[in-house]
Parts: structure tokens; C-alpha cells; sequence
């Protein structure tokens, strides 16, 4: 996913050179890079990195993409939709190959992160390539021994649309603390069952924490799924200042 609300990092990133060691076909618009990078400092779950494209005439194009990979892996994985006219997605999904280079920065952000450390339920909410950074806290808190009880509501246009689907899967099949509920905007199979239609108050009910759980709540996808799922949250009794949420848009991909 591309962010466009990056915080300030702490302090001055210097650019460097990552080695494209794999690249792996998540669906039909989509992509993961699996990446490694020269240095790399180590990273929360949520946060992000900068890539940087340089023409042969100077001409350079810059855009930020969360990290779907753990702290814990070797590589760094981003998942990278195709934007319609973008400059920068079409590159990295139709012409960089393995053993290619890229210019990138990072870790950045240190606000929609999760650690760990805390033992309060995490309620996810994605919607489309938003399942990235909430990817790599599942990925995160699925190498923990004691993880805390997880709930992701993950909303796409269709099943084939759904990212990292065969993981989260198997991750829902060995761990009882861990909670998926998918709904499907556009498409569904014919013996589907879930939900149809966008987020609305009567999915989220029906699947929650209850505010007086605590839990640690996350929202990341396209401006109006998150905004729409925020106030969903706040019509349901949470405080809006344990929300946190980060939103996408067109960026010019």
C-alpha cells in the first residue's frame, strides 16, 4: 500500500540500496518485494519505508509503503498495488526483477505501530491493500509464546482480492485467540456466507471487543473506509482517542 501520511522520522534517514531477493504475485493488481536492504536498523509492526526512482535524465519519483514482513524475518516485505498512471507501481510490478536494486529509507513512523508488549485484545480493521502494516503485527504477534486474543475484519472487493488470504487462513486454523472476518464489497463466491456489502454497525457488533476489554485498535485502508469505520467505532461506545488509524489515497502510485 502506498501511505500518504507519513510522520517525521526522529531523526535524518539516509538512503540506501536494497537487493530485490524475491518477488511474489499476491493477486491480480498485487505484489510483495522481498527485500534486503544494505543496512537495515530493525522496524515495528506499522511502520514504513520510502522508495526512491531515479530516471537516467535525474528525474526521481518517491513513495512510501508500509511493511508487511515482522521484525523477525530476514527480508523486508512490501506489498505494492498497481495504481492506474502511476510512476512508480507500474515499475516495480511489470519491470523489477530479482538481483535488481532500489533506493529506499527507513523505518518510518512510530505512532500506528504495535510492539507486543501489550497484553489487550488487537481489533484490526483493513480495508484492500490497508491489511499491510496490520499484516506485519499478525505476522508479529504470531512468533509470540503468549500473544494476546486478535480480531481482524478485513474488507475487499472480492475473494480473489483478498491479500495474504492462505496465510491468515492457516493462521486462524492453529490459533484459537485469533478471530477473521472477511466482507466482500463486490463480488462473492455463490455459497458465500459472510458479509456482503461494506463495513457497517451490525458486522462490527456482531465481531468485537467490547470497549470495556480495552482493546488496541488499529484502521488502515482507502480515506473512506477508515473514516467510516471510526465512526462506526465511536457510535459503538470507544473512546476516539484509542483509535488509531491510517489512511491511503491517490498519490500519483
Amino acid at each position: 500500500m502506498t501511505v500518504t501520511n507519513p510522520a517525521s522520522p526522529a531523526k535524518r534517514l539516509e538512503w540506501q540500496i536494497a537487493h530485490v531477493r524475491d518477488v511474489v504475485v499476491e493477486t491480480r493488481r498485487v505484489k510483495s518485494l522481498m527485500l534486503q536492504p544494505a543496512s537495515w536498523p530493525g522496524h515495528l509492526p506499522g511502520q514504513h519505508v520510502d522508495i526512491r526512482l531515479t530516471a537516467e535524465d535525474g528525474y526521481q519519483a518517491q513513495r512510501s509503503y508500509s511493511i508487511a514482513s515482522p521484525p523477525e524475518d530476514e527480508l523486508l516485505a512490501l506489498t505494492v498495488e498497481r495504481v492506474k498512471d502511476g510512476e512508480v507501481s507500474p515499475y516495480l510490478l511489470d519491470e523489477l526483477r530479482v538481483g535488481d536494486q532500489l533506493e529506499l529509507r527507513g523505518p518510518i513512523g512510530g505512532y500506528f505501530v504495535w510492539t507486543g508488549a501489550a497484553k489487550e485484545p488487537v481489533y484490526l480493521l483493513a480495508g484492500g491493500t490497508g491489511i499491510t502494516p496490520l499484516m506485519s503485527m499478525l505476522r508479529h504477534r504470531d512468533r509470540r509464546a503468549s500473544p494476546p486474543p486478535a480480531l481482524l475484519i478485513y474488507s475487499a472487493r472480492s475473494w480473489e482480492d483478498i491479500l495474504y488470504r492462505d496465510e491468515l487462513e492457516a493462521m486462524m486454523l492453529r490459533d484459537s485467540g485469533f478471530r477473521l472476518v472477511y466482507a466482500l464489497t463486490r463480488q462473492q463466491p455463490q455459497d458465500w456466507t459472510g458479509h456482503r456489502g461494506r463495513i457497517d454497525k451490525g458486522l462490527l457488533s456482531a465481531n468485537w471487543f467490547p470497549p470495556a476489554h480495552n482493546p488496541t485498535i488499529y484502521v488502515c485502508g482507502p480515506t473512506t473506509f477508515v473514516e467510516t469505520a471510526s465512526s462506526l467505532l465511536v457510535e459503538l461506545g470507544f473512546d476516539p482517542l484509542s483509535i488509531k488509524t491510517e489512511r491511503f489515497g491517490p498519490s500519483g502510485g
